[in-house]
């Protein structure tokens, strides 16, 4: 999208979608469209957000840093 360290950069974009593509789509078969849609839903809102550690945030859940984030 831009040079390098440039706001509208995407690399957080493409590692997310990186790790999607590697822990869910190719690692389950789905015989619709809309059978996909719903299970990588499920992916990111339940298991990345609520149970898959971050690096980037002090190896917290995204979740967890939010709700921190929001009570200080």
């Amino acid at each position: 999208m831009s040079r390098k360290g440039n706001c509208w950069d995407n690399a957080a974009m493409e590692s997310f979608f990186k790790t999607l593509e590697v822990e869910r789509v190719y690692q389950v078969r789905h015989p619709t469209r809309a059978q996909a849609r719903l299970d990588i839903v499920d992916w990111t809102e339940g298991f990345c957000d609520r149970e898959r550690l971050h690096s980037s945030i002090g190896y917290r859940t995204p979740f967890d840093e939010e709700r921190r984030l929001m009570a200080a």
